[in-house]
């Protein structure tokens, strides 16, 4: 009877440790699962970070600059207007454009004058007509000029019958001169300028006219000066 019951424990125990061994593989097994799930982590955490660095050191598009304004030129330049049957103004003109560093521009006649058009004793020349009518508009045979950056402009003429030639008066209405100082400067052995530069003026309608000058035909560069000087 005792051999039996210790083959009963014997057995009972058997079991028991059979039971335990079978209850401790699966945790292992678990904790086999684990760690490598842990490893397989730590080994795609590089990864992540290398993608994280790399998106860092891409470049960021830069924004573009703004555009600087455009700058308004200014309007500094200087011109010298002349009209010259005889030369008489031109060589007056060629002197004031000298000392102001100016660019020069002559009005000529489509129809040039003739001695007898400009002989003021003649009733019938065409220059006498011409200066008795307020209307006449000589053609302008020049080739036009562009005033795009002139801030001012001497314009020059002979005095006929007391007053500017027509054909001065066929260049004024030719163009636009806002924003343009205009100076008016004559020559004639006696006459005055009269109100010749407020005729341009009105027959132009646009800049800023200063009164004008005469001079003589063989006036001087320190007489000349002067009277820019007296400008300023």
């Amino acid at each position: 009877m005792k051999r039996i019951i210790a083959l009963l424990c014997i057995v009972t125990l058997t079991l028991g440790l059979t039971a335990c061994a079978g209850k401790a593989q699966p945790q292992a097994e678990e904790s086999n699962a684990s760690s490598s799930q842990e490893e397989a982590s730590s080994v795609a955490e590089p990864e992540s970070s290398v993608a994280e660095e790399a998106s860092s050191e891409e470049p960021q598009e830069s924004s573009s600059e703004a555009e600087e304004p455009e700058e308004t030129p200014v309007a500094d330049k200087v011109l010298v207007v002349v009209f010259s049957a005889t030369g008489t103004t031109k060589g007056v003109a060629d002197k004031i454009a000298a000392l102001t560093g100016a660019d020069l521009y002559e009005i000529k006649a489509a129809q040039e004058y003739t001695d007898a058009d400009l002989n003021w004793n003649d009733s019938s020349s065409r220059s006498t007509q011409e200066q008795n009518d307020p209307d006449a508009r000589p053609e302008i045979g020049s080739d036009p000029i562009s005033l795009e950056g002139y801030g001012t402009i001497y314009i020059g003429f002979p005095i006929w019958w007391g007053e500017e030639p027509r054909i001065m008066d066929t260049f004024v209405e030719s163009y636009d001169f806002n924003g343009i100082t205009m100076i008016p400067f004559c020559t004639s052995s006696s006459s005055g300028i009269g109100r010749s530069g407020q005729n341009l003026a009105e027959h132009a309608g646009s800049g800023n006219w200063l009164d004008g000058q005469r001079f003589s035909g063989g006036v001087s560069e320190e007489e000349l000066q002067d009277w820019i000087n007296s400008l300023q």
